[in-house]
C-alpha cells in the first residue's frame, strides 16, 4: 500500500520540481516580455493584439522580429515566413521529445505542445536523460510543472510592459536576455567536451551577434555551435564509431 501511495504522489513531486527548476528564468524573463509589450505597443497593435499575440505564440524572438517587420510596412507573407523561419527550433524541440512524452494522451501532448518553448523543453530533456525510469505522467507533471512559472510570467510582464509602458525607455537593452537563458538552460546538459564546446560558441556567438535583423543573430549562433561541437567530437578519441 506504501508504494502504492508513494506512486501516486509521485507526479506532483516532479510538478514541484519542474516548477523550482524553471523559477530562476522569471528574473531575466520579466524585462524580456515587459519591453516586448512596449514595443508592440509602440508598433501599433493594441491591448488585445499585443496580449494575444503573447498569449498564442510564446516566443520572445519571433515576436520581437514579427513586430519590427511590422514596423517596416513588410508585406504580411514576408513577416509569417520570416516568424516560423525563427521559430524553426520549435519543430526540432516536439520531434525530439516524441521518445520521451509519445506515449502520453493525445489531450496532453496537445497541451505540451503548446507549452513546449525553449526553456520547457531544454529542462525537461535535461531531467528525463537523467532519469530515463520517470513513468509517462511524471514526465508530463514536470513538463507543465517547468512551464508553470514560465509562461504565465511571460504573458504578465507582457501585460505589465503593454499597459505600463510610457514608464519604461523604448531604449531599455535586453538583447543580452535572450543568450543568456541559453546558457543556463544548456549547462545542465553539458556532459562531454562537445557539448561543452558548443555551448561556449552558441553563447558567445549570440552575445556578439545580437544586433543582427530578424533573429538572425540567433541562427547563425545555434549553427557555429552545432559545427564546433561536430569538430570536438570528430577530433575525440573516445568517441564511439557511428
Amino acid at each position: 500500500m506504501a508504494v502504492s501511495t508513494a506512486n501516486a504522489t509521485a507526479p506532483r513531486g516532479d510538478f514541484l520540481a519542474g516548477a523550482a527548476k524553471a523559477a530562476p528564468f522569471i528574473i531575466m524573463l520579466i524585462p524580456f516580455g515587459a519591453v516586448f509589450g512596449v514595443v508592440a505597443r509602440n508598433s501599433g497593435l493594441d491591448l488585445t493584439q499585443t496580449m494575444a499575440f503573447s498569449g498564442a505564440v510564446i516566443a520572445g524572438a519571433s515576436q520581437f522580429t514579427a513586430v519590427q517587420l511590422l514596423v517596416d510596412d513588410a508585406p504580411v507573407a514576408v513577416i509569417v515566413a520570416t516568424a516560423l523561419a525563427v521559430n524553426l527550433r520549435m519543430m526540432m524541440y516536439s520531434i525530439a521529445m516524441v521518445p520521451h512524452l509519445g506515449p502520453a494522451p493525445l489531450w496532453q501532448r496537445a497541451l505540451i505542445a503548446y507549452l513546449n518553448v525553449d526553456q520547457t523543453y531544454a529542462l525537461s530533456v535535461a531531467e528525463y536523460e537523467t532519469r530515463p525510469e520517470m513513468p509517462i505522467r511524471n514526465r508530463v507533471a514536470y513538463f507543465v510543472g517547468t512551464a508553470a512559472p514560465i509562461v504565465p510570467c511571460w504573458i504578465l510582464s507582457t501585460l505589465a510592459g503593454a499597459t505600463l509602458g510610457r514608464a519604461l525607455p523604448e531604449s531599455m537593452p535586453v538583447d543580452f536576455v535572450l543568450p543568456l537563458m541559453f546558457l543556463g538552460m544548456a549547462s545542465p546538459m553539458m556532459k562531454t567536451r562537445a557539448h561543452v564546446a558548443a555551448a561556449l560558441v552558441a553563447s558567445g556567438a549570440a552575445i556578439l551577434f545580437t544586433g543582427f535583423p530578424a533573429g538572425t543573430g540567433l541562427l547563425a549562433a545555434a549553427i557555429l555551435g552545432m559545427i564546433a561541437g561536430a569538430v570536438v567530437d570528430d577530433a575525440d578519441p573516445n568517441r564511439r564509431p557511428t
